[in-house]
């Protein structure tokens, strides 16, 4: 970015400081030039008003008889009429002998009328000056004077250029250089986003490599242990041993079967691959049912669940077993992320649209800063070095795809020390 703006920046001052220079030399030209005209016509206005009394037999004074009101406007006095085909030869014959090739109109002015009357744009067409009557041109405001007999001629290619509109067109470049700056900021802050997210999402996966080997250490080592004292052991004396430890390994290898099949879901339902299976389900009763078996679960662990079950319409149309999956995740992770006895409320009601179900518990909670990303993919929130709970960070993953496959919502709301809330909204 330095550099580029240095670069830039340097051209445009060079581009501006020539540019300058040209301007100046461009109005010294303009300057002789305006000069070198205003000498050749008032020279050959001169010429014209000298035929005029030659023609008239008018001996008065010449002098100061042609005056510039503007410098492409001039005025002529005389005092006899005069014709106007007469005046536009004299004036061709004139302006073509001293290389005045502009084009011009000429306006004669009549004291004993007050009037004035103009005529026909004269364009050089390259070799001669021809009568364009079809070109209109509006002869600038002067003040007539009412004495006398005076024509008037007016050069409308000689406008002088504005300084400041030559000027102005040295800022275009700087302008340039902003929306070059603009388009390269954005860019770049397009780019760190994408850097940064893929930041992220290697530390996620770094995360879940760890995770899932912490998860498949033990059963691994269980059924190694296992399998290595089944070959240890006589089969004819110890065959309970046996088959304790081939029952171990049973367990074992389903709880790899298990965690392998959480993961392969997971894929499934990111490729869209699992077709729902919709059918009545009565929230209400899955939710007594659940309070049932945690109560039984948890009858030695403590804890308790606590239902309020405010919905007037209980039954949606929904996979159950999907469902099922989502409210148990969520207690289960209400139970795992608690360092005292779990205390869980499951709250119902309904709006005219949406059963709502609202699971609030009091465990360790989630930082704010976490809050938001613990639905994305393989996340689990930071705990250094400690692995105190198992899990591969796909439990609220497989949550939200569920609930949206379901054309639903779920948010989370959570302090630290004091619990989270999860609010799920389920179309009927």
């Amino acid at each position: 970015m330095a550099g580029i703006l240095f670069v830039q920046v340097t051209s445009i001052n060079r581009s501006a400081d020539l540019q300058a220079k040209n301007i100046t030399i461009q109005e010294r030209q303009d300057s002789l030039n305006l000069v070198h005209f205003t000498e050749q016509t008032h020279i050959a206005l001169t010429n014209v008003l000298h035929r005029i009394t030659v023609v008239n037999a008018d001996s008065s004074d010449l002098y100061e008889a042609v005056k510039q009101i503007k410098p492409n406007y001039f005025t002529v006095d005389f005092n006899e009429e005069l014709d106007f085909y007469q005046l536009e030869t004299w004036l061709k014959r004139e302006f073509y002998n001293r290389n005045l090739y502009y084009d011009f109109q000429y306006g004669i002015y009549d004291c004993f009328n007050n009037t004035i009357s103009f005529g026909p744009l004269i364009h050089y067409s390259g070799s001669e000056f021809i009568a364009d009557s079809s070109s209109i041109i509006t002869t600038p405001k002067i003040n007539w004077k009412k004495d006398g007999h005076y024509f008037t001629v007016y050069f409308p290619e000689m406008g002088v250029t504005s300084k400041t509109e030559i000027e102005s067109s040295s800022y275009s470049p700087y302008l340039y250089l902003m929306i070059i700056v603009v388009l390269i900021l954005l860019f770049f802050g397009f780019t760190v986003v994408v850097i940064l997210r893929q930041k992220r999402l290697s530390e996620v996966k770094t995360d879940f490599i760890n995770n899932m080997t912490h998860e498949l250490k033990t059963p691994i080592s269980t059924i190694g242990l296992s399998s290595e004292m089944i070959l240890q052991t006589d089969p004819v004396k110890d065959a309970l041993k046996i088959q304790k430890y081939a029952s171990l390994i049973y367990k074992e290898n389903k709880r790899l079967e298990n965690q392998v099949e959480r993961v392969l879901n997971i894929a499934k339902l990111d490729k869209h691959e699992i077709t729902l299976k919709k059918e009545p389900f009565n929230m209400h009763e899955f939710l007594q049912e659940v309070k049932d078996n945690f109560d039984f679960s948890q009858s030695e662990k403590g804890g308790n669940i606590s239902l309020h079950l405010g919905a007037q319409k209980t039954t949606i149309e929904v996979d159950p077993v999907h469902i099922s999956n989502v409210i148990y995740n969520l207690i289960d992770n209400a139970i795992k992320y608690c360092n005292k006895a779990p205390e869980i409320v499951i709250s119902t009601s309904s709006d005219k649209n949406s059963l709502i179900v609202e699971v609030a518990d009091n465990g360790i909670g989630i930082r704010k800063e976490n809050v938001k990303m613990i639905f994305d993919k393989f996340y689990r929130v930071p705990t250094g070095n400690l692995h105190d709970v198992k899990g591969f960070g796909l439990g609220l993953y497989y949550v939200k795809l569920i609930i949206e496959e379901h054309s639903g919502t779920i948010s989370a709301k959570s302090m630290p020390d004091t619990g989270t809330t999860f609010l799920i909204r389920l179309p009927y």
